[in-house]
């Protein structure tokens, strides 16, 4: 059986390896290569060393500003969304009835599209806040927290069904002998529970940090950055960068190579991290 694994592998495994090189490294290795130059295409691309760079953090107020917005984001959106998913899961795997069916309608929202969610969600913020004289371009708070609503109800859906999985595999003995121990419900969770469900908590973390940090299409249709660019998030300040500035394309692809190291270290420093943490426990 090992033997047929190790003849046959290279074959299946080649298409894989093909498409991943043609659709991501090749891409990655010229845009990193772009990011030092000045073009209008890629053909045409003239070597300029670090100035998209120096321009990136220098000349450009609206990048540090969009990536203090999206870390400001991240933060909320990660607390909130684990939060909340963890608390549902708990609840799904107790004894209340019609549990299939909560869990799959909390799960439906991460099946529609970015753009389709934030113009829904457009509608609604706008609707209520109507009443006031007000719609969510009045001011940056209201995009603020109208895109850190949006992105919980998408996502904590699919968080709670990880979570779940988690807390199932709990061995019930454990819990049963801490019960006989005299444990109270919140030492089990925070003694049992807790330190068990960890691995599962690393992939939500993970997942979470990244699809905030690299939030775009909801961004674009809730709030295009109104007003004034206070609400751009960092990859759509890179998209505007890029499509919207004549000869600022190097600089774009001078962002984008920031925003993938930027994504990039902090989601390996979290998975590293919530690793150790399943260790000690």
């Amino acid at each position: 059986m090992n033997k047929s694994l190790k003849k046959y592998f290279p074959i299946f495994a080649l298409p894989t390896i093909v498409a991943f090189v043609i659709s991501f490294v090749i891409p990655f290795i010229m845009g990193l290569y772009l990011s030092f130059t000045k073009f209008n295409t890629v053909t045409d691309a003239e070597w300029i060393g670090l100035k998209n760079y120096i321009t990136a953090f220098a000349n450009d107020t609206t990048f540090l500003q969009s990536l203090w917005f999206t870390v400001k984001f991240t933060v909320v959106s990660v607390i909130t969304i684990n939060v909340i998913a963890f608390i549902l899961a708990l609840l799904l795997t107790g004894t209340l009835k019609g549990t299939n069916l909560f869990r799959t309608v909390f799960f439906m929202p991460n099946l529609i599209g970015g753009i389709v969610l934030g113009y829904i969600w457009l509608s609604i913020i706008n609707s209520f806040l109507y009443n006031f004289d007000l719609t969510i371009t009045y001011d940056a708070k209201y995009g603020f927290w109208g895109l850190v609503i949006m992105m919980n109800w998408q996502l904590i859906g699919y968080m709670m069904i990880i979570y779940i999985a988690g807390i199932q595999n709990v061995p019930m003995e454990l819990i049963e002998a801490a019960k006989i121990d005299g444990a109270s419900r919140f030492q089990i969770l925070r003694k049992v529970t807790l330190p068990l469900v960890m691995p599962s908590a690393t992939i939500c973390l993970f997942l979470t940090l990244t699809n905030s940090f690299k939030l775009f299409d909801q961004n674009l249709a809730l709030t295009n950055g109104a007003p004034g660019e206070s609400t751009t998030m960092v990859a759509l300040d890179i998209y505007k960068t890029f499509y919207s500035r004549m000869g600022w394309e190097g600089v774009g692809q001078a962002k984008a190579v920031i925003f993938f190291l930027i994504v990039g270290i902090i989601a390996i420093t979290q998975v590293v991290l919530t690793r150790r943490k399943e260790v000690e426990s």
